[in-house]
């Protein structure tokens, strides 16, 4: 019988390429995201190459009540979840005082509340189905503070902690969960973050591909925190070494730099 992965974030970037790993895979699917259209276009590609079942779901996740509609639709189709995957998130860029709150919030209730909601609500049906795996993307923003993206490198901070947290509770149950921190990737996440403007000094960033498949992997090893790519996993490390003070005002500088 084949298992059935719930994606969020699934239209773009990693969340795209990770409905494909577990299509190859042969894991039937549920996608959530707010783009009906490239939903539709992914869903029909994967349903013609791989035969399995696509689902699915436009919801705008950072709204009261999105994450309980989509457990009830799940529920009224009968749908059970084995792979759980909170994937769906997003930055902003400029200092906390002059940020527009608004947008902060609706970031607060996707990187966190949605991705926090959508776990309490399977995570009791993955128990009692007696085994299933949940990865929830973090980022390498989750080690350190981050001047210039306060509010996204704090959710991101909160994902890591989150997850290892369940993990600990869960791990007597046949049950894991990972926390995927990925580094710069090629995704539209900066365009979100800039607008228009250009990240003239970014340095070279994964591909969602490679990002996808070394997070399905860790995922199904049972990781409880996945770091992508060795650099990132040593500037993670060496944020656990150095004085705070100094790495969060390293880190406003190379945050600085990136977005001139």
């Amino acid at each position: 019988m084949r298992k059935t992965a719930l994606i969020t974030g699934s239209s773009s970037g990693i969340g795209y390429e990770l409905a494909k790993v577990h299509a190859k895979n042969g894991d039937n699917l549920v996608l959530v995201a707010l783009d009906r259209l490239k939903l539709e276009e992914l869903k029909k590609e994967l349903e013609e190459i791989y035969k399995i079942e696509v689902h699915t779901i436009e919801k705008d996740l950072t709204l009261p009540d999105s994450v309980n509609e989509v457990y009830d639709e799940l529920k009224r189709m009968k749908i059970s979840i084995y792979y759980l995957i909170n994937n769906a998130g997003f930055g902003d860029f400029g200092l906390f005082a002059e940020s527009d709150w608004t947008k902060q919030e609706k970031m607060i209730n996707l990187n966190i509340t949605a991705l926090a909601h959508m776990t309490r609500l399977f995570l009791p049906d993955i128990i009692n189905q007696g085994g299933g795996k949940i990865m929830n993307v973090a980022s390498t923003a989750s080690f350190q503070p981050g001047p210039t993206m306060s509010v996204y490198f704090a959710t991101k901070a909160f994902v890591l902690s989150f997850s290892e947290a369940i993990c600990e509770e869960v791990r007597d149950k046949g049950i894991t969960v990972t926390a995927l921190c990925p580094g710069s990737t090629e995704t539209n996440f900066h365009a979100v973050v800039m607008g228009d403007r250009n990240l003239l000094k970014e340095r070279k960033k994964s591909s969602p591909a490679d990002v996808a498949e070394f997070g399905y992997h860790s995922m199904m090893q049972g990781k409880r925190v996945a770091i992508h790519g060795f650099k990132n996993t040593i500037i993670a490390a060496s944020a656990r070494l150095f004085p705070r003070s100094l790495v969060v005002k390293v880190t406003r500088k190379i945050q600085e730099k990136k977005h001139l």
